[in-house]
């Protein structure tokens, strides 16, 4: 018989020491688990590195190559020349499709033979090949609309297309932010309502007077793919809810969950959703802004006026790759700001809970299950990190001039 969500949560507290440093942060792993760590990240920024460069030089060559020859050939066909969404539609199946075929090989590696080597991943080849063939044709689906979207603005617009796809970037934003919990994450994990009074009820007393109206608590199934450990604040409005993954429920104690919650609830206290979706419509803006001047300089490179109405469709792979290019320039921008969210939100939890050691206990523990190397070239973390290192984030709990309760 299966355990019931209700049972599979650790009951027992956990003593942990607290870190004095870097290094023994770094101690709360063996010598053996830390390198291990340590040898997983390096491989797994390996495969990242690889992926953007060959996503951008694909790109590249679609856009500025290829795909006025691919737009020329589309219109050959009677009906993809007379209509020209069909002829966009067609246009961006062929560059997406193509993209994942290009990408498949670095995919596999590190989604699947990479995940089996370091002892992470519960699939077999079967199931990680059908979630990706799932994740691919959302991802196709979502893109068309989107793109087919974007290109209607553009069409209809003019030359202000740029400022009215900023503004819908923010309403794709929330709507997705709603349905994502609902409709998205479902189709991937199987996800079910958490009933542990106990915990409900101190989560409950967490949230209380900070405005924050939870759905609910639910327990999401990751020990089908992963040995991992994760939780997440999902949804907006009436669809916000705690997701927690079965891995942590099984290892971390009530104590460390509540933590980790209180974490969660810091995003709400200090607005950081909000945020980030308005810096998302300044990014946003700046980035279709860029691809106005760029598509002038490239459909009109002789200075002459720019026929909105008359967008070609060639251009759609164009706004592709310096929209990927954007977006690999502002990252370390981004992460640097979430960064320093995160370090709010582990400040917000320690104070709100006091649960120093179930904190450091948490974080410990979410470093030894994931494989995460607490320390990693601080290179590595400007440019590539939405998170603090676990290092940092353990080495915080006893900072002397910003006590917590205990």
């Amino acid at each position: 018989m299966n355990e019931s969500p209700k049972d599979e949560l650790n009951e027992s507290p956990e003593s942990c020491d607290l870190p004095g440093s870097d290094e023994s942060t770094s101690a709360a792993m063996t010598p053996a688990q830390l390198d291990e760590a340590k040898r997983y990240g390096r491989a797994g920024l390996r495969c990242d590195l690889l992926d953007r460069t060959v996503d951008l030089v694909y790109l590249g060559v679609m856009a500025l190559v290829l795909a006025r020859s691919i737009d020329a050939w589309l219109e050959t066909w009677p009906v993809l020349a007379e209509y020209w969404t069909l002829r966009l539609l067609a246009m961006l199946a062929i560059v997406i499709g193509l993209h994942v075929l290009v990408s498949f090989p670095i995919s596999f590696y590190s989604g699947h033979v990479l995940e089996h080597r370091f002892g992470l991943s519960n699939q077999t080849f079967s199931a990680w090949l059908w979630r990706y063939v799932k994740r691919n044709l959302l991802a196709l689906a979502l893109s068309l609309l989107l793109f087919t979207g974007l290109f209607w603005v553009i069409w209809t617009t003019g030359p202000y297309w740029w400022l009215v796809a900023a503004g819908a970037f923010f309403l794709v934003s929330v709507i997705l932010g709603r349905i994502m919990p609902v409709l998205i994450m479902p189709l991937f994990y199987k996800i079910e309502k958490l009933d542990h009074p106990a915990l409900m009820e101190r989560l409950a007393g967490l949230t209380e007077g900070t405005g924050l109206s939870i759905e609910g608590v639910y327990r999401l199934d990751l020990s089908e793919e992963t040995t991992k450990a994760n939780a997440m604040l999902a949804g907006l409005g009436r669809t916000r809810r705690v997701l927690l993954g079965d891995t942590l429920l099984r290892q971390c104690s009530l104590d460390e969950i509540v933590v980790i919650f209180a974490h969660e609830i810091g995003h709400h206290v200090f607005h950081h959703i909000r945020k980030l979706i308005l810096l998302g419509i300044v990014y946003s803006a700046a980035g279709f802004w860029i691809c106005d001047r760029l598509i002038a300089l490239w459909v009109a490179p002789g200075g002459e006026s720019l026929d909105y109405a008359q967008m070609p469709v060639y251009t759609a792979p164009l706004i592709m790759w310096i929209l990927a290019l954007f977006t690999n320039l502002v990252e370390p921008i981004q992460n640097t700001i979430s960064r320093r969210y995160e370090r709010q939100c582990d400040r917000y939890a320690l104070e709100q809970t006091g649960l120093r050691a179930a904190y450091v206990g948490a974080f410990q523990k979410l470093a030894r299950l994931n494989k995460d190397d607490p320390c990693p070239h601080w290179l590595e973390t400007v440019l590539f990190h939405s998170h603090p290192p676990i290092g940092e984030r353990l080495a915080m709990a006893e900072t002397p001039d910003r006590p917590v309760r205990t």
